[in-house]
């Protein structure tokens, strides 16, 4: 049987926009210096990553508000799965159509309460980072409509990293703080958790449905905590404590929370196995140290800030730390291996190729209804 000519022409419109739908995907990160790709630049906060030598292995060589030599991990993320990085929400070169590719709300400083990271003043706390999910939603459904917004949403990409300066900059950030003079560090741990399950809770009530979250590296190992409370190298048993304690709790509150919404929508990240692999053995994985960081002052580069008058290693792919807390573009390629196609050591809950695989259907099986 033939077919006219003008048939042809849309049926191959429709697979080619059934093509591009499968393949198109929104990416919304959310969290604190791990993941920020430059929002904080846009504020008044010391809490900054935009003056070199931050951005010294970039693309572009210059520094982008990330706390990095190069990509952070969302960048890689999206390398991996030939998409376009994010843009933050605050850059005013985040409109139009780049709207549809999704935003990094990310905000260094942040923790899960609302008090970490007082010091920094002027960052992007959680319940405005998830404002800005809502708004950001209202500006993309001008575009395209609250039907197409709503698909968007429900289809894309999520990573949420939050819950380490709760630690470092609240509860250890001074001795006596306010929080551990309140709590106990087991209590004040389950507090922390009660509060980040209202946060996953609201993102999915703004429409998230494929929810990365990464859990805390191992606090006590990076080079600011090894310069400031180690005598002898090892790891600071207090922060140690205190992840020991949180990334269980951590992936138990997701189960429940999964099983309470009745099907799997948040994924637990075991970064601190991902990061506890290059700092036990920094020499299997390609790294000279993992104590050391590449770029800082004092004891391990792990005093103060990393700026142009600080130690600089000339090979950043040796180093596993880039600053006193952040890791390098290399560790942070390795955290993404892991997390792309890791065994259920690394990804508790199926790895993101098989989570992609199962938004794809999904849109794959909508699409075919239409």
């Amino acid at each position: 049987m033939e077919f006219p000519l003008a048939f042809l022409i849309v049926v191959f419109l429709g697979i080619t926009t059934l093509v591009s739908q499968v393949e198109a995907r929104a990416f919304f990160v959310f969290g604190d210096s791990l993941v920020d790709a430059g929002n904080n630049n846009y504020l008044a906060t010391t809490a900054r990553a935009d003056s070199p030598p931050y951005g010294l292995d970039y693309p572009t060589r210059r520094p982008t508000g990330r706390f990095s030599n190069g990509l952070i991990i969302p960048d890689i993320i999206s390398e991996s799965i030939r998409e376009e990085s994010v843009l933050p929400y605050l850059s005013p070169q985040l409109t139009g159509a780049r709207l549809q590719n999704g935003a990094n709300f990310a905000s260094a400083g942040i923790g899960v309460l609302n008090d970490t990271g007082v010091q920094f003043v002027n960052i992007i706390r959680m319940p405005r980072q998830l404002a800005y999910f809502q708004e950001h939603q209202q500006r993309v459904t001008q575009q395209i409509g609250a039907a197409r917004t709503k698909r968007l949403v429900n289809q894309a990409l999520v990573l949420i990293t939050v819950g380490g300066n709760d630690f470092v900059n609240n509860y250890y950030l001074v001795p006596g703080s306010v929080r551990s003079r309140q709590y106990s560090l087991p209590d004040y741990v389950r507090f922390v958790i009660s509060e980040y399950k209202k946060l996953l809770k609201r993102l999915y009530d703004l429409g998230a449905r494929s929810v990365l979250v990464t859990g805390t590296g191992p606090l006590g190992c990076v080079p600011a905590e090894l310069a400031q409370r180690s005598r002898d190298g090892s790891c600071a048993a207090d922060l140690q404590q205190a992840a020991a304690l949180y990334n269980p709790q951590l992936v138990q509150m997701i189960n429940q929370l999964n099983g309470e919404i009745g099907t799997r929508v948040f994924f637990a990240v075991n970064v601190q196995r991902m990061r506890t692999d290059f700092i036990s053995n920094p020499q299997a994985y390609g790294f000279v140290t993992s104590k050391i960081a590449c770029c800082g002052q004092g004891p391990y580069n792990g005093l103060g800030l990393c700026t142009v008058a600080s130690n600089l290693c000339p090979n950043r792919n040796i180093y596993a730390f880039w600053d006193p807390f952040h890791p390098s573009e290399r560790a942070n390629r390795y955290i993404v291996q892991q997390i792309l196609s890791g065994t259920n050591d690394y990804m508790y809950h199926g790895n993101l190729s098989t989570i992609l695989s199962t938004i794809d259907s999904r849109v794959a099986a909508i699409d075919s209804k239409v």
